[in-house]
């Protein structure tokens, strides 16, 4: 992925292990695992990392790791298919790449990062010519209750087809919805959905039909998955905007 600037913001890969070591900084700022494994797991070691910092001064602002693979029999490889049984992704035709750990450092609320960030995400797919975008979205905790609302919203209007859909292989899962009469409102849904999954669904992603409780990492993982060839054309123009 080349380099990208948006203002006061640069987007570059991580070229050394000094930006690795960096955005582990970074990443153990946001989430709790992180803090027990200051050195990364083991797929850091195969991802591209990305990171966003200042222009004047270089401080990072946000990271995110990105794993190519060649196509859907490769990701049993990835760190999804630790929490989700992906056997129906396996036959997904074309390149992949999974989108994770991504971070924005808690004190910066710049709606430019999110959107630099998002541009340096379409520049990488459309340069590696990735058909499905994947990963885990997540919420923070692990109590189900303030999420009512987004995981109805979820069950209602944005499961995964059923050839794609992920089965349950976490020992601890929430199904969305479960014993709810009434609809979704879609205004606190929103509001309580994390940006990284709205971003997701307004591309016209999917999602697992439960959420995986991850206790070392606080948080509830949601696999959502985007096919590229079914973004919806003015959204793709928008990314590409930015993406340069």
């Amino acid at each position: 992925m080349d380099e990208l600037r948006r203002g006061r913001f640069v987007a570059r890969l991580a070229t050394s292990d000094a930006d690795v070591a960096a955005a582990l900084r970074l990443r153990a700022s946001v989430f709790a695992d992180d803090r027990l494994h200051p050195q990364g797991d083991r797929f850091d070691r195969v991802c591209d990392h990305v990171l966003v910092e200042e222009t004047g001064g270089g401080a990072l602002v946000c990271c995110f790791r990105m794993m190519p693979l060649a196509n859907g029999a490769e990701i049993d490889q990835s760190y999804s298919h630790q929490f989700y049984d992906l056997t129906r992704l396996s036959a997904f035709p074309g390149p992949a790449v999974e989108l994770g750990r991504f971070c924005v450092a808690p004190d910066r609320l710049d709606p430019d990062i999110l959107r630099i960030a998002w541009g340096a995400i379409t520049r990488y797919v459309d340069q590696s010519e990735t058909a499905l975008l994947f990963g885990c979205a997540s919420f923070d905790g692990t109590d189900a209750g303030p999420y009512s609302e987004p995981f109805a919203m979820l069950q209602a209007r944005h499961l995964a087809p059923r050839r794609w859909l992920p089965r349950v292989k976490a020992p601890h899962v929430i199904r969305y919805g479960a014993g709810r009469r009434r609809m979704p409102n879609p205004r606190e849904a929103l509001r309580r959905m994390p940006p990284l999954l709205r971003t997701y669904l307004a591309m016209g992603g999917w999602v697992s039909d439960h959420a995986v409780v991850d206790t070392a990492m606080n948080t509830l993982h949601v696999f959502t998955g985007v096919e590229i060839g079914l973004i919806p054309a003015a959204r793709k123009r928008a990314l590409r905007a930015v993406a340069g």
